[in-house]
């Protein structure tokens, strides 16, 4: 039995844990403000807000909940657009009637929803970071200039919030209603009841893991694919295991628990520090809700052959831990290190077996002598899946490539780790031939299909010019694109 606060009430749910969080809200609750769209993740017309208890406080972050796993809820806050109503409108939903930022008001909940999360928030709210928040919520009425405006209004207002205490700060402003002052307190006391066994008929039971047990961590992709079988089945989550959390540095060498998701790693001043491009390249990752949900080794173990952050990895050269996770909770029977790159042999086919999960993924940072880049093309510049994606890291000897790392997705069955064209530029200088002469390697190296999302040569054009755009973007004292392409 799962168990959680709903807005303002104490829920237990004795449905399947595989069932979306979505329908337990609509069917059992009776909650219409969250609404069905998409199912996919993609339209926001269910975003709910997820608080999880973090030492004394707890923090906040939108997640969709169509892909949202009852299993993954349990012991946190869910707040739905019902749970942000007080007897006036809020600021947020006062902001939006002000700017008509609604119309036919499908979307306006989940508009809603995402929006009063800048009020949770411990950062400093500007316009684009409000705009941010906004940026998994689809509107087809709009052209969602009244709904920027909106956004405008709210991080004008919310530029005195208290990044010490954003809670208290939001219900003694009017933002938020006032029971969430007391969240904080009932997480706690429910966390410790679920432990000693003190709630009766609440209590989720942990039984010895099965052999026909599917896991699942953020689901993003799963329920995409698989939502009925995943409603079916049994589950056990490692979305919220403490062990397969983390970001640690070691030396030169950066650890990152395979359960940590892509804002997690935008949340990581240690990680920025080495990487300053880093929040422009994985804003180009998915949505808010997504990033906030999609985990680290879920991408990899996806084997998707686009997989934005298996590509952004695989070009750092990256290694992995796989532990054997037979024996369920009891401690791991065994692991083993390799290379990501190992870890594909075909298409969704891997290097590893049925009871061996992905805990963690490690590489040496970045030095001076390091140049890093991640380059995508979609249809659409954010919220799109990639037709072509690439990454390079290059180590340097003055103009001379000592190291080099070059993966591409979408131009092979697997997310490709361009070994050929990497052992190529190792010992060339920086220069114009030298990329011009390794776009030859990497048309003999790979090997796209036409489909949905192009053609096979538009594949092959795409990432010529991709492997153009890094050198153009760590060399712009160099390089020139009318000389590259010459």
């Amino acid at each position: 039995m799962v168990s959680f606060i709903l807005n303002d009430a104490m829920i237990a749910c004795a449905e399947p844990e595989g069932t979306v969080l979505l329908d337990i809200i609509r069917y059992k609750q009776h909650l219409p403000g969250t609404k069905i769209g998409c199912r996919e993740g993609d339209c926001g017309a269910c975003t709910v807000l997820v608080g999880e208890l973090k030492g004394d406080r707890v923090e906040y972050r939108s997640m969709t909940s169509c892909l949202l796993a009852l299993a993954n809820v349990h012991g946190k806050h869910i707040v739905t657009v019902e749970g942000l109503n007080m007897d006036t409108l809020s600021p947020v939903q006062q902001a939006m009637v002000d700017e008509s930022g609604t119309q036919c008001g499908f979307c306006t909940p989940g508009f809603v929803v995402s929006l009063s999360g800048c009020c949770l928030s411990k950062e400093t709210v500007t316009q684009d970071l409000a705009t941010r928040a906004i940026d998994g919520n689809i509107c087809r009425c709009t052209g969602y200039k009244s709904i920027e405006r909106a956004a405008g209004i709210i991080a004008d207002q919310l530029k005195k919030k208290d990044a010490k205490d954003p809670i208290g700060w939001s219900v003694k402003n009017g933002f938020l209603p006032t029971y969430f002052s007391g969240i904080a307190e009932r997480l706690s006391k429910l966390s410790r009841d679920l432990r000693s066994g003190g709630l009766a008929g609440l209590v989720r039971s942990e039984p010895p893991a099965r052999y026909n047990e599917r896991l699942i961590a953020g689901g993003t992709d799963l329920y995409v694919q698989k939502h009925d079988t995943m409603h079916r089945s049994l589950l056990r989550s490692v979305f919220n295991d403490d062990a397969l959390k983390g970001i640690r540095i070691a030396g030169d060498e950066c650890i990152i628990g395979g359960s940590c998701t892509a804002n997690d790693l935008l949340a990581s001043k240690e990680l920025v520090a080495h990487f300053p491009n880093l929040e422009n390249q994985l804003l180009l990752v998915s949505s808010t809700p997504i990033r906030n949900m999609g985990t680290l080794a879920g991408n990899f173990v996806n084997a998707s052959p686009i997989g934005d952050l298996t590509i952004f990895f695989l070009a750092l050269d990256s290694t992995i831990v796989l532990e054997d996770r037979t024996g369920g909770k009891l401690p791991a029977q065994g692991n083993r290190r390799s290379m990501l790159k190992e870890l594909y042999k075909g298409y969704k086919n891997l290097d590893r077996s049925p009871g061996e999960i992905l805990t963690s993924v490690g590489f040496k940072l970045p030095t001076k002598s390091t140049r890093f880049n991640f380059e995508k093309v979609s249809k659409r510049t954010y919220l799109d899946i990639a037709s072509v994606n690439s990454a390079i890291r290059l180590e340097l000897n003055g103009d001379v490539i000592r190291e080099a790392h070059v993966s591409a997705g979408g131009v092979a069955p697997i997310p490709k780790y361009l070994a050929n064209t990497s052992t190529f530029l190792v010992g060339k200088t920086i220069s114009n031939e030298t990329v011009r002469a390794a776009i030859q390697v990497i048309n003999d190296e790979i090997a796209p299909i036409s489909d949905v999302r192009g053609t096979a040569e538009y594949k092959r054009l795409l990432l010529r010019q991709l492997f153009f755009a890094h050198f153009l973007e760590l060399f712009p004292e160099k390089f020139t694109l009318k000389e590259l392409v010459a």
